[in-house]
């Protein structure tokens, strides 16, 4: 079975990668058309940015960002996730249609949210963030050393506590959390160990997608930035390794990318 691919739409002003064009809802819902068009199997909706630096919105503004968005596309049986770090958004989302609940803080964000998570009986996606401030520019945390046992180890005690609180076992999935307080060796290291992951449990969602150390790659040769290339090519070594889901802006290279991966685990799927 091949790599599912999340398309983002990011509902927010402050976006790093679109840098607002889909604060209407009418228009996130149009990107989105596009975005299952170009072959996303998921859209994943936020209403707050997470880029470093950025400052958190008011609850109210994230549900009234997000909320028509995953209801409109709910209702034409697009599945769905919401990327957000509140109990009150995830809990909104579910109740408008949501088929997932991203939370990049792990839960550990917002007190109430392992429980929503639980209530709700949908999949959640646990990411690694390790700082003490979410939302804040924490700039790279110490991961004593060896960031890989520490990712392991931190999305263990996530996984603990998620089944603690209720949430089914089959619905959680992981995220080594690329770019998030991580120098770009870390996220390196992480990719080069993501065997280490796939052999897991449970699925994993890879979010590498225009990260400033894809990015990196081009600048270093002088060349103007695209980290689209770069995405895409660490897409099709993820889906190739097996991951379960690839989240990415540019939805039509990545699905190229996923597609060739499985044509390649997958020979015999081909008649011609």
């Amino acid at each position: 079975m091949r790599s599912q691919v999340m398309g983002i739409v990011n509902v927010t002003e402050d976006s790093f990668s679109d840098g607002g064009r889909y604060l209407d809802p009418e228009k996130a819902v149009a990107h989105a058309h596009e975005l299952i068009a170009e072959g996303a199997d998921i859209i994943d909706v936020g209403g707050e940015s997470t880029r470093p630096g950025a400052t958190r919105v008011d609850p109210d503004v994230e549900l009234r960002r997000v909320v028509p968005v995953i209801r409109a596309l709910s209702q034409e049986g697009i599945a769905t996730s919401v990327d957000t770090m509140r109990a009150s958004v995830a809990a909104a989302a579910v109740e408008a249609g949501v088929g997932m609940i991203n939370d990049v803080s792990g839960g550990l964000a917002d007190p109430e949210m392992l429980a929503v998570m639980a209530d709700s009986a949908v999949p959640v996606c646990l990411m690694h963030w390790n700082t003490s401030r979410f939302g804040d520019a924490a700039g790279a945390a110490d991961h004593g050393g060896d960031v890989v046992r520490d990712v392991h180890q931190r999305l263990d005690e996530r996984i603990e506590a998620a089944l603690a609180a209720g949430v089914r076992n089959e619905d959680i999935v992981l995220d080594p959390g690329l770019g998030f307080a991580k120098t770009a060796k870390d996220n390196w290291t992480l990719l080069h160990a993501l065997p280490s992951f796939v052999d897991r449990e449970h699925r994993i969602l890879l979010g590498a997608s225009r990260k400033r150390f894809l990015a990196a790659i081009r600048a270093e040769r002088g060349l103007a930035h695209d980290p689209d290339p770069a995405t895409a090519a660490v897409t099709a070594i993820a889906a190739q390794h097996g991951v379960w889901c690839v989240r990415v802006h540019d939805v039509a290279i990545s699905r190229d990318a996923v597609d060739v991966a499985a044509s390649w685990n997958f020979p015999g799927d081909h008649d011609g």
